[in-house]
């Protein structure tokens, strides 16, 4: 058992420190808030409802639970489940498991996970899951006619159940019987604010299709019926069509046929029809007050659906027939009277038929009478009430819950005794609260307050229930459990909250204050002997066999017993059967009254663990020895204290027990040896033992951990010595390996050179000197041979751009392939100059020498590749003027081309002639043709021109020739690439020295008076055809834009 390492809180409040309310009730909020909602006292499971679906149920939890005893797993209800079916199955000892709790605390869902545990673990096999089906599919039919929604609750028993589950010797289950208790009838007429009557009702008026409604004679509307909540016809989260369906559908599994099935729907239609019978204020002709129906529809129809007479009906609705031995009197009934007994036939009919309901089902899944059988018990009844206006109702509620109790401490005590006994412990008496005095207070033959409710029923004389309650402050004015206003006068007390027709009883739970009003009626529960002979002759097979009373042969003047009466001998038959069981115990809390998920009310739950008696039960079971447990498992558990019992021992389970116990130091007081069991008496000393073996585990966890890395380290070691012996025995082998293969590699090239000379100097005694060679140049030969003609064959094409060559046959040709193929290209170089005419000689030389000069650097240089020089831009030959100005011998002009010379002082630009020969740059005027500048090439230091697509460029002159000018000059042309090719290549050849020619966007221009920095930018929206803006920028500076 998980004690206190990995638990929530104490999962067995036996071992509860401090034992109170306070402790007990955060205990259980600690494990309801972490979604632990069981908790165990011994062998009694506590259930908080969570209002949620939790993931700890299903087929995986089932199979988990069955193969594991009651402490080895977390506190659930399968686990009880589990103990009950194998000591009922393995021990042969009926088993009853009583599941109590208030309105809303789970408990119809905890009888229904006992019974689907129960049938997952028995036995398989077409007619075994047959019963089990039956079984299982009575809830549906049992919920939908005995379950309403209440304030407190959406789905509330309103009845008490008890199932006999009955199997046979191995545990499969044969059937079974179904007992059920004080239905509440009342519910039937009248329901508080806020809650609705019984489910069925409006199962049927949702569920039913349009046809059976017809037949049935109703209307979908549920508001058009009076005993129905107008206010609340629907619940959240409940889809009445789709259980009224599984009604249906449950009812047919059981053994329903559709005839019976049919006429149980035909009872229930004509329970809400009889609501809206109204009732109507007559007078007889002698003036008495009488009643009458004042809408006949609603009585005809219910004639029509049950074969009765409407006449008959109406008649027993409104009159009353007394009847003795010697005469009958009819009497009228006025409008209250009449009102009361329709609602007394209503609840009657709704009663018995959820009677019939359940001795249908009984005889459905009975057992025949031949087979021995086991029987496993399930109580879903109320629990302990406590309501701002208590009534019959629930003091008898109460009264059951006092018998429960006593059942509980006594059968608790008397499993504590008995196993005591069988273990061989002295067993000493317990004191404890026995609530027998509460009992006899209220079923006391004779002087009960049942028995003096009968009485009172009975005897002749105006009887009230302040007669009954007099009765009673007379007959318990001393009693210790009994107080009314009349006993606190005596005695004198004042006690505003107890009003003048109350008397209160102070149960085991506490004091519950009854209010008397009723108590008469709701205890004789008469039902007019004129409306039970109606319904027997009613042609209807179910309604008419639901009042055997009613038949006149049958017919008895003798007085039915009470409600009361009948509820006693109930509890009285429950109470035997209890007894003959072995009782297992579900205590059912609900944490709040909203139903809301995950909240927990300290004070609510206070309220029903004292109903439930849990402080009690904690008590009684801890009187003795708090904590019992085998030796064997105990052993395993605690067996590492001792150093004589760890890690081996060979001893029994229980001289192992009492070594370990024996080592530590403890009080003899606090320990017990059973027989086949170790007692301990206080929970201190099992947390004692529980801290010891935590830090023993601790220490063990240390020496383990130590002992691992040892082991760890030594292996580690192990295989890295290994590896190294591998690695070197490997690295050895290869040195040697490599070793023996260069000595045996010597050893052949000594041979081969001894056996070369053996051979020369064998091969000289027989052949010439020199042979070998004349052989080896002659081989040599012929390949080469071979080479050059296969090479002749297969020369590549003669195209000046063709790069092709064969490749060398052979690795010593590579040197003269290459070489070859080198010559090759000249030759084919060569005879592509011869073919070329001078001028086209000249013109590569010029675009070779534009290549060099502005290939990547001049962005216009791509566009000037593919477009011949032309030089003459003007038409020299037509203009004899232009031609004098060259002089003769000045030879031919290389350029001439219209150029625009830009102003130094304002940087506007002028078109000029600028004409390039052998010799000299000359300027001239357009208009005027007559030389303006003539600059000798000689004179020329330098060239600067930017990288962008314009035609800037300036001749810088040398500081020596420009005396008499004006210095450097700056100009524009559009065959900038041409000019200045061709002027480097003039200057070349004019002075043998090579032109500088900068590319760059800044430079500077050296003028008489001064230097001015050109700076030029690129502009936006540039094209092909760049057009230059020019602007002075102060005396020293000039910015020219390329757009």
């Amino acid at each position: 058992m998980s004690l206190l390492e990995g638990s929530v809180g104490v999962e067995d409040l036996v071992l509860l420190e401090p034992l109170d309310e306070d402790s007990l009730i955060k205990n259980l909020q600690l494990r309801y808030e972490k979604k632990e909602i069981y908790t165990y006292i011994g062998n009694v499971v506590i259930s908080v409802n969570p209002y949620q679906q939790l993931p700890i149920y299903g087929p995986e939890f089932i199979a988990k639970y069955r193969d594991y005893t009651f402490y080895e797993l977390k506190p659930h209800i399968y686990a009880l489940a589990n103990v009950a079916y194998l000591s009922l199955k393995d021990r042969d000892r009926d088993q009853c498991i009583v599941i109590t709790g208030e309105s809303g605390a789970g408990k119809t869902e905890a009888s229904k996970l006992v019974m689907s545990y129960v049938a997952a673990v028995c036995g398989k096999g077409e007619q075994v899951n047959s019963v089990k089906e039956q079984l299982l599919q009575s809830n549906p039919v049992l919920e939908a006619f005995g379950n309403a929604k209440t304030i407190r609750n959406d789905n509330s028993s309103r009845f008490g159940k008890y199932m006999d589950i009955e199997f046979d010797f191995k545990g499969s289950p044969l059937g079974g019987v179904i007992t059920n208790y004080l239905l509440e009838k009342s519910r039937v007429v009248k329901q508080l604010k806020g809650e609705r009557n019984f489910h069925i009702f409006y199962q049927l008026l949702a569920g039913a299709d349009a046809q059976l409604l017809k037949a049935l004679k109703l209307e979908q509307d549920a508001r058009g019926y009076t005993y129905l909540n107008r206010e609340v016809s629907l619940v959240n989260g409940m889809d009445d069509a789709s259980n009224f369906s599984a009604v249906q559908n449950a009812m047919t599994v059981i053994g329903f046929s559709e005839d019976e099935i049919r006429q149980v729907l035909e009872v229930t239609a004509m329970v809400l029809k009889l609501g809206n019978v109204t009732l109507t204020d007559e007078f007889q002709a002698n003036g008495i007050p009488a009643s009458g129906i004042s809408d006949g529809k609603g009585i005809r129809e219910i004639g029509e659906m049950m074969g009765l007479s409407s006449a008959d009906l109406e008649r027993a609705l409104c009159s009353r027939t007394m009847e003795t031995a010697k005469e009958k009197v009819v009497t009228v009934l006025n409008v209250m009277q009449a009102q009361y007994a329709r609602d007394a036939l209503a609840k009657n009919v709704y009663s018995r038929l959820f009677d019939w309901i359940v001795n249908r089902i009984n005889e459905s899944i009975k057992v025949g009478t031949g087979e021995k059988r086991k029987v496993m018990g399930v109580l879903d009844i109320y629990g302990f009430e406590i309501l701002e206006n208590n009534s019959f109702e629930q003091f008898v509620i109460n009264y059951c819950n006092e018998k429960l109790q006593q059942v509980f401490i006594q059968l608790t005590l008397k499993e504590e005794q008995e196993e005591y006994k069988r273990e061989g412990i002295p067993w000493t008496k317990v004191d404890y609260f026995d609530n027998g005095i509460i009992c006899n207070l209220i079923e006391h033959n004779q002087r009960g307050i049942l028995a003096m409710l009968d009485e009172e029923c009975l005897r002749p004389g105006v009887v009230s229930d302040s007669t009954f309650l007099a009765k009673l402050n007379q007959l318990f004015s001393k009693h210790s459990h009994y107080e009314s206003k009349v006993t606190q006068n005596a005695q004198r007390q004042y006690d505003h909250t107890m009003g003048l027709s109350c008397f209160r009883i102070s149960h085991y739970a506490g004091k519950v204050t009854y209010n008397v009003d009723s108590f008469i009626d709701k205890n004789n529960d008469l039902l007019f002997r004129d409306l039970s002979q109606t319904m027997w002759k009613a042609q209807h097979p179910l309604l008419r066999s639901l009042f055997p009373e009613g038949n006149p042969k049958e017919a008895s003047l003798k007085r039915p017993p009470t409600a009361g009466t009948q509820f006693k001998n109930s509890v009285a038959v429950l109470m035997k059967n209890l007894y003959s069981k072995n009782p297992n115990y579900i205590r059912c809390i609900k944490p709040n009254d909203q139903q809301r998920q995950g909240k927990f009310s300290s004070e609510l739950a206070l309220v029903q663990a004292r109903y439930l008696g849990l402080l009690e039960n904690v008590r009684v079971r801890r009187a003795g020895y708090a904590y019992r447990q085998a030796y064997k498992p105990f052993l395993e558990r605690y067996r590492l204290l001792s150093r004589s019992t760890w890690p081996h021992w060979n001893g029994g389970d229980r001289e192992g027990v009492e070594e370990v116990l024996g080592s530590l130091t403890m009080s003899p007081e606090e320990l017990a040896y059973g027989k086949t069991k170790i007692f301990i008496r206080s929970p201190k000393t099992l947390f004692y033992l529980e801290e010891q073996r935590r830090l023993r585990l601790q220490q063990l966890a240390t020496l383990i951990q130590k002992v691992y890395r040892g082991w760890r380290c030594r292996t580690h070691y192990q295989q890295m010595r290994k590896s190294q012996i591998l690695i070197s025995a490997w690295f050895r082998g290869n040195k040697q390996k490599k070793h023996y293969g260069k000595i045996k590699a010597s050893v052949l090239l000594i041979q081969a050179f001894v056996r070369g000379w053996k051979a020369r100097k064998n091969y000289r005694k027989y052949f010439r000197s020199g042979a070998a060679l004349t052989v080896a140049k002659f081989i040599y030969g012929s390949i080469a041979q071979k080479f050059l003609l296969d090479l002749k064959k297969n020369l590549p094409p003669t195209k000046i751009l063709d790069n092709t060559w064969p490749a060398a046959p052979y690795r010593c040709f590579h040197t003269a392939n290459e070489e070859l193929r080198h010559l090759f290209h000249q030759w084919k170089c060569k005879k592509f100059r011869d073919r070329l005419s001078p001028r086209q000689v000249q013109t590569l030389r010029e675009k070779l020498c534009a290549s060099e000069l502005f290939k990547g650097k001049k962005a216009s240089y791509p566009q000037s590749v593919p477009v011949p020089f032309r030089g003459d831009y003007i038409g020299l030959q037509g203009n004899p003027k232009l031609q004098k100005l060259k002089g003769k011998e000045e030879g031919p002009v290389l350029v001439a081309d219209t150029v625009r010379k830009v102003n130094r002082g304002n940087g506007k630009t002028s078109a000029r002639i600028l004409l390039l020969t052998k010799r000299h740059v000359i300027l001239t005027d357009a208009k005027k043709s007559q030389a303006q500048i003539v600059i000798g090439l000689e004179n020329v230091a330098g060239v600067s021109v930017t990288s962008l697509e314009d035609g800037l460029f300036s001749l810088h002159l040398s500081e020596r020739s420009s005396a008499d000018s004006k210095g450097d000059i700056l100009l524009v042309s559009d065959h900038v690439v041409e000019l200045l090719s061709k002027m480097y290549q003039a200057v070349l050849d004019a002075t043998q020295r090579q032109l500088t020619v900068t590319v760059t966007e800044k430079f500077s221009v050296r003028f008489k008076d001064g230097s001015v920095a050109v700076k030029v930018i690129q502009g936006p929206g540039s094209s092909g055809n760049s057009k230059l803006t020019c602007k002075k920028k102060g005396s020293n500076s000039m910015e020219v834009t390329v757009q």
